[in-house]
C-alpha cells in the first residue's frame, strides 16, 4: 500500500491522467513502471522506441501493451511533422537541427511535450540528471519570472511532527552545486510555488544557513540574506524568510528562543532550501540513513512544463511516485 501523501497524489492524478512520454523504453524498469502506472489509473503512456522490440520484451516480462501508446523511433516522418509544430511555436533552430537532434529520443520526448503532442516527460533510467536538465533548458526554457531548474523532494520522517505532520519539502539536493544568490531566490520561489500546487500546502519557505537572523557574520551568510531580499522583491506574495539554522526553522520552541522578529516561517517551516548541494545532499541522507524517512522525487521544477528525472537505481515503486508528482504538476 503507498504511503498516505502518494495515495493522495495518486488520486489527484487520476482526476485527469495525464500523457506521459517515456524516452527510455528499452529499460525494463520503464516498461514496468509505465504498465503499473497506467493500470493504477495515474497516466496514460507513450513509449518512444522500436515498436518491435518494445513488443517483443513486454511479451517476455508477461507485460500488456493494451492502452500504451508506442511511438515509433526514429521515425522521420514523426521528427518532420514535431520540427514544423516546434518551428511555428520558436525559432531558435531550423527544422534540419530539429530533426537531427530528435535523433535522440529524450529531445523528441521533451519536443513532444513542448508542442502539446505530451503533457509531461519522464527519463533519468539511462540518461544523467545533467542530459535530463539540459534538453529542457533546450527546448522548453523556464517559467516566466524563474531563471533557473532546481529540484524538489519530499521526506516523510517517522517519529516527527512539523507543520504538516511528517513531511518536509526540501530543495534543492539535486540540480546547482553552488547556487547565487538569485539562484537560491529562484529555488526558494520555484519550491513554494510546487508545494502549493502539489499538496495545497501553504507555503512557509525557511532559508537555511549556519546562522539564525544575524547570530554569525559571513559572506555565505550574507549570500542566503541576499537571496531573502531578491525573493521578496520578486514574490512578495511568498511567506520566504531567513537566515535560519534547521532547528530555528522547524523547531517551535527553538524559534521561540533564537527568533524575535515576529517571523511566521520560523519554527513552522514546511520548506527548506539548503544553501548549495553539499549541504543537500549530505542532509537528505542524514535523515534517510538514522530517521529511516522516505524521499519522493527529486521532481525538477522551473521548467515551463513539466519534466521528471528518475533517480538512475530507483526501485518501480519510487518511479510510480515520481511519475504522479510530475504528472500532477502538470495540471
Amino acid at each position: 500500500m503507498a504511503a498516505p501523501i502518494m495515495e493522495m497524489l495518486f488520486e489527484k492524478a487520476r482526476k485527469a491522467p495525464k500523457r506521459v512520454v517515456f524516452p527510455e523504453s528499452g529499460e525494463d524498469r520503464v516498461l514496468q513502471a509505465a504498465r503499473k502506472a497506467l493500470d493504477l489509473g495515474l497516466v496514460r503512456p507513450i513509449l518512444l522506441g522500436d515498436p518491435d522490440a518494445i513488443g517483443a520484451r513486454a511479451k517476455e516480462l508477461g507485460l500488456s501493451l493494451d492502452g500504451i501508446v508506442v511511438l515509433r523511433h526514429p521515425d522521420e516522418a514523426a521528427a518532420l511533422r514535431f520540427a514544423e509544430a516546434y518551428a511555428a511555436r520558436k525559432s531558435d533552430f531550423s527544422l534540419a537541427a530539429l530533426q537531427r537532434r530528435m535523433k535522440d529520443a529524450l529531445n523528441m520526448a521533451v519536443i513532444m511535450v513542448e508542442i502539446g503532442e505530451a503533457d509531461c516527460c519522464m527519463a533519468g533510467v539511462t540518461h544523467a540528471t545533467g542530459e535530463v536538465v539540459l534538453a529542457g533548458q533546450m527546448f522548453l526554457g523556464t517559467k516566466p519570472g524563474i531563471d533557473t531548474v532546481s529540484s524538489i523532494g519530499i521526506m516523510d520522517i517517522p517519529g516527527w511532527q512539523g507543520s504538516e505532520g511528517n513531511l518536509l519539502a526540501i530543495a534543492d539536493c539535486a540540480v546547482n552545486a553552488e547556487p547565487s544568490e538569485s539562484e537560491l531566490a529562484d529555488i526558494a520561489i520555484a519550491s513554494a510555488d510546487t508545494v502549493h500546487r502539489l499538496f495545497g500546502w501553504e507555503p512557509r519557505v525557511a532559508m537555511l544557513s549556519f546562522s539564525t537572523k544575524g547570530s554569525a557574520e559571513h559572506a555565505r551568510v550574507d549570500r542566503v540574506r541576499n537571496a531573502i531580499a531578491i525573493a521578496h522583491e520578486k514574490r512578495p506574495d511568498l511567506l520566504i524568510d531567513g537566515e535560519f539554522q534547521l532547528d530555528s526553522a522547524i523547531n517551535p520552541a527553538v524559534a521561540a528562543r533564537k527568533v524575535k522578529d515576529g517571523s511566521l516561517v520560523a519554527g513552522r517551516a514546511n520548506v527548506i532550501v539548503f544553501p548549495d548541494l553539499d549541504a543537500g545532499n549530505i542532509g537528505v541522507k542524514l535523515v534517510q540513513n538514522f530517521a529511516r524517512a522516505n524521499a519522493y522525487g527529486p521532481m525538477l521544477q522551473g521548467f515551463s512544463k513539466a519534466i521528471g528525472d528518475f533517480s538512475r537505481s530507483a526501485p518501480i515503486d519510487e518511479m510510480i511516485g515520481n511519475i504522479a508528482m510530475v504528472a500532477v504538476s502538470a495540471e
